[in-house]
């Protein structure tokens, strides 16, 4: 008796389960493979990847939407992307964190100039330098050659060590032609540099006002 009793519980709440199974929204999957599109009620392991729609069968309408798995190098050109845009981040915060420091550390241009003293001073020694040593190497090749010359000239034939002399101090010259030129153009990129800083240091004190500086996110001017 309990048997059938326990028999006629269960077998109801069975076919409740099986009905609430039957009335659950079936899906179709619909994908591109291959330039054709192919749906179905079960998602094969080849499709896994590819992007899909999802249909629900009875009322026809779009259900959701899945996009393709990323390729490795999207992943990775994805990774670069965000180390790019959080990079881009770090330098504004730098440079909002600079222009405070400018304002703060520098009441004059003058002060600010002073900071590069050394820099220019370098660059210039370097340059100064550089010059000395390419006019005595060319002082000293313009000597070997003219005695190279004077020699061919009385039908002597030129020593091998006088030649090996006028190879080595052309290579020699060469070189510090180069770094001449490298010292120069350090020094004018050094005076572009610094005078984008001091233009940047004249529009923050040009915007320091109250207004003006809660519009540049700077702290408030301190009190005299």
């Amino acid at each position: 008796m309990l048997g059938l009793l326990a028999a006629g519980i269960l077998l109801p709440a069975a076919a409740l389960a099986q009905a609430n199974k039957d009335a659950a929204p079936k899906k179709l999957y619909c994908w591109n493979e291959n330039g054709q599109r192919k749906c179905a009620d079960s998602l094969p392991p080849e499709a896994m990847a590819a992007a899909r729609e999802e249909i629900n069968v009875r009322s026809g309408m779009r259900t959701g939407e899945v996009q393709r798995a990323l390729t490795d190098e999207e992943r990775a050109a994805q990774a670069e992307e965000e180390a790019k845009r959080k990079t881009e981040a770090l330098a504004a915060e730098t440079r909002r964190r600079t222009d405070q420091a400018m304002l703060t550390s520098f009441q004059t241009e003058e002060e600010l100039r002073r900071v590069f003293a050394e820099r220019v001073n370098l660059v210039d020694n370097s340059i100064n330098t550089a010059r000395y040593n390419v006019a005595s190497l060319r002082e000293g090749l313009v000597t070997l050659l003219r005695t190279a010359g004077e020699r061919e000239l009385s039908g002597k034939p030129v020593p091998d060590k006088l030649a090996g002399d006028i190879r080595v101090r052309h290579a020699q010259l060469l070189y510090h032609t180069a770094l001449q030129a490298s010292f120069e153009r350090q020094r004018a990129e050094l005076d572009v540099e610094i005078e984008q800083i001091m233009q940047r240091y004249r529009d923050l004190k040009a915007s320091d006002a109250p207004g003006a500086r809660v519009a540049l996110d700077l702290p408030p001017a301190p009190k005299q």
